[in-house]
């Protein structure tokens, strides 16, 4: 299987600080990855880094099996790219934008893109910078989805959008994979979105890649244990103890376990996705070394 962007060691330092280190990752392809990551954690900077808009400190990065920023012209027809700003002429039309999107790209697919803005009950004719918020981000993602790309980068694209807005343009963007088997890259906070829409998963804390796994086995082997009070040997018997809660009498363990444990001092419960997703960031130094290793082999 063709991976479409991959890191080796991948890091980005600004002055004295690593905005991104020590990122090895593959994304697979035809997935819809969700990249999560608090505000700092390095999601942007990656994605920069893959659309050649940043350069590498360290290690590198393969989008559909070249460098992005030595051979920029032959990866660019194959990615799609939203960045957080919606980058739309204001005062040009949403005709105007889509003669811009047809002379920049060559192949780009003119009639799929009136159409979909049609059937959003986009009025063409109006400036973009006169659109709502929701339908300047749709009108950013069908200028990158007519260029039918491999991978598609979106970077926050629904971090100002209300609910309804949400919903609507991660419709657009399901369909779209659908028909084409586009691989997407998703950065967002709306943790029940991607919930929604992904299969796969990187979760980026401090700079350092955490977590990069399928979304099914990354719930499958997680889960809340709940049990008396507990003392060091007691945890090193559950597995990898992602998080831990005490009061006097209890504790709470979010744990990477085998599916059975055998020990009845614990009441196992399984774990939602929001509820995993925020253990793992309230404890950045946790570190999934086995899954680097897969990945490395």
């Amino acid at each position: 299987m063709n991976i479409p962007l991959s890191t080796e060691h991948l890091g980005k330092r600004y002055g004295n600080s690593w905005a991104l280190h020590d990122c090895t990752l593959a994304i697979p392809q035809g997935s819809v990855t969700a990249l999560i990551g608090p505000n700092g954690a390095g999601k942007s900077t990656f994605l920069q880094m893959a659309v050649g808009l940043a350069r590498p400190t360290a290690g590198s990065v393969s989008v559909l099996g070249r460098d992005p920023r030595t051979d920029l012209a032959a990866s660019l027809p194959g990615i799609g790219f939203v960045a957080q700003d919606q980058p739309l002429y204001k005062r040009l039309s949403v005709n105007e934008m889509c003669d811009v999107g047809a002379r920049l790209n060559h192949g780009w697919d003119r009639p799929f893109a009136t159409s979909r803005l049609d059937q959003l009950g986009i009025d063409r004719r109006k400036k973009t910078g006169e659109l709502s918020g929701g339908q300047q981000s749709q009108v950013a993602l069908v200028m990158a989805l007519a260029k039918h790309p491999e991978l598609l980068l979106l970077d926050e694209p629904t971090a100002s959008l209300d609910p309804l807005a949400r919903r609507e343009f991660l419709q657009v963007l399901m369909d779209s994979v659908i028909a084409d088997g586009t691989t997407v890259v998703l950065s967002s906070h709306s943790v029940p979105d991607l919930e929604r829409v992904c299969d796969h998963l990187v979760i980026l804390s401090r700079g350092t890649v955490r977590v990069a796994d399928d979304l099914e086995t990354f719930l499958s082997s997680h889960r809340l244990l709940v049990g008396p009070r507990a003392t060091e040997a007691d945890l090193s018997r559950v597995g990898q103890v992602i998080q831990a809660s005490d009061t006097d009498r209890q504790t709470t363990l979010l744990v990477r376990a085998p599916a059975h444990l055998y020990d009845t001092r614990w009441d196992v419960r399984d774990v939602g996705f929001e509820e995993l997703v925020l253990g793992y960031l309230a404890q950045p130094g946790v570190v999934q070394a086995e899954q680097r290793e897969r990945i490395a082999t």
